[in-house]
């Protein structure tokens, strides 16, 4: 599967892209905000990332830049049975709303896929993610879980956010619309 947005491609991860993937993540500040990846992350990680399997209803995505390009990751996974979308963007990229832009994509992906509720989480001591999460329409849910970090080898606490278009009407506007 393949999408493109107004700046971004984002497609799968091939073999030969073990080396871009290490240059763009190749870092502890963005490693340790991740559940899954390991720190130091190596050439064999970046290598093993690229191999994943693609689940057709769980899409992951190299995030492209035309004419630069990896420059992050974005998709959906499982958290406790429901899909989950997950994002990083490489250093250099940060500021300029690539991380906004991409989970933005990977949730109309989502949507479109027929998937309706939609969790995602960032650790508290990262609250950038958070703000991404909230422009692209996820609510925090009010919890507070651990969850734990390869990178940082130790759980660290976590907030949980959720997309969900059915539990976010509010009838108050329509009934004054109407």
């Amino acid at each position: 599967m393949f999408h493109r947005s107004e700046r971004l491609f984002l497609r799968p991860a091939f073999p030969e892209d073990g080396s871009a993937i290490l240059a763009a993540i190749g870092e502890e500040a963005i490693v340790r905000n991740l559940a899954r990846a390991p720190w130091p992350y190596t050439l064999d990680d970046a290598q093993a990332f690229a191999a994943l399997p693609q689940d057709p209803r769980l899409p992951h995505f190299l995030v492209t830049l035309p004419g630069v390009g990896v420059i992050g990751s974005a998709g959906m996974g499982e958290h406790e049975g429901e899909p989950e979308i997950g994002y990083w963007i490489a250093r250099a990229h940060w500021g300029q709303g690539y991380a906004t832009e991409a989970a933005s994509a990977v949730l109309r992906i989502a949507r479109t896929l027929g998937h309706r509720r939609i969790v995602a989480g960032h650790f508290i001591d990262n609250p950038a993610s958070g703000k991404v999460l909230r422009k692209i329409g996820f609510h925090p849910t009010g919890r507070i879980t651990k969850r734990f970090s390869l990178a940082r080898g130790e759980a660290a606490e976590l907030a949980e956010y959720a997309h969900d278009p059915e539990a976010e009407v509010d009838p108050a506007p329509l009934a004054r619309a109407a």
